[in-house]
C-alpha cells in the first residue's frame, strides 16, 4: 500500500475474506513466496481510493476474472484481488522448477472479481491457441488452460546453449500468457559484479 483514503478502514488476517482455511491456507500461501498474512482494504464512502505499488520497478495490469477460468501466477506477480477471488497454492512440479529457473510453488486464482498482477519491467498479455515459447524468468501468469514444459528454444542442444538461450518454458494449450519484459535473476546476475563490497 503506497496510500489511501481515510474513509478505508484496513484488517490484517490469515486469509481471503471470503474464503476459510485460516493458517492452513496462509502456510501454503507462503509456499508460493507470498505473506503469511494479508491486508483488507473496506471503503466506508464510494470516492475512497486506495493506491497501490510493485515491490519491482514495472507494471501493473487488472483482470477481470468471470469464474470461468483459473489463473496461475508466478512467486511474487500477485499484487492484490477482490474479496471474490480465492488463492491457493499449486504444486509446479520439481522438474519444471529445476529445469525451467521458475518457482515450484505457483499461485492459483479462482473466482469471480478484478485480479492485479505487477511485473519486472513491461507486461504483455499473449493469447495462445497451440504452442507458444517465453524465455524462462519472464512468466508473469497464464491462464489453466495451457501448460508449459521446460525444454530447449530451437534446434540441438548445442546451438541452445552457445545461442545463449538455453532453456525455455514451450507453453500448449489454449488461453492467455502474461509475460514481463524483464528477468529478475539475469538483472540480479548482471547488477552483482557492478556493486561495490565493504
Amino acid at each position: 500500500m503506497l496510500s489511501m483514503s481515510a474513509s478505508v478502514d484496513v484488517e490484517t488476517t490469515t486469509r481471503a475474506k471470503a474464503s476459510r482455511g485460516g493458517i492452513l491456507k496462509a502456510m501454503k500461501r507462503m509456499l508460493g513466496g507470498e505473506s503469511f498474512f494479508m491486508n483488507h482494504f473496506t471503503s466506508r464512502v464510494d470516492s475512497s481510493e486506495v493506491m497501490l505499488s510493485p515491490t519491482m520497478s514495472g507494471d501493473i495490469v487488472m483482470t477481470e476474472m468471470d469464474g470461468s477460468e483459473d489463473i496461475v501466477v508466478q512467486s511474487g506477480s500477485w499484487m492484490a484481488s477482490g474479496t471474490g477471488i480465492e488463492i491457493d497454492t499449486q504444486f509446479g512440479g520439481l522438474g519444471k522448477a529445476l529445469f525451467s529457473g521458475e518457482a515450484m510453488f505457483w499461485l492459483r486464482m479462482s473466482g469471480v472479481g478484478p485480479l492485479f498482477l505487477s511485473s519486472f519491467g513491461a507486461v504483455y498479455k499473449k493469447e495462445i491457441d497451440g504452442e507458444f515459447i517465453v524465455d524462462t524468468g519472464h512468466i508473469v501468469a497464464y491462464t489453466s488452460g495451457l501448460n508449459f514444459k521446460a525444454t530447449k528454444a530451437k534446434g540441438s542442444w548445442m546451438t541452445a546453449i552457445l545461442g545463449g538461450e538455453g532453456l525455455v518454458c514451450k507453453f500448449s494449450g489454449r488461453g492467455s500468457v502474461w509475460i514481463q519484459s524483464h528477468n529478475p535473476g539475469s538483472f540480479g546476475s548482471s547488477l552483482g559484479p557492478k556493486l561495490k563490497t565493504r
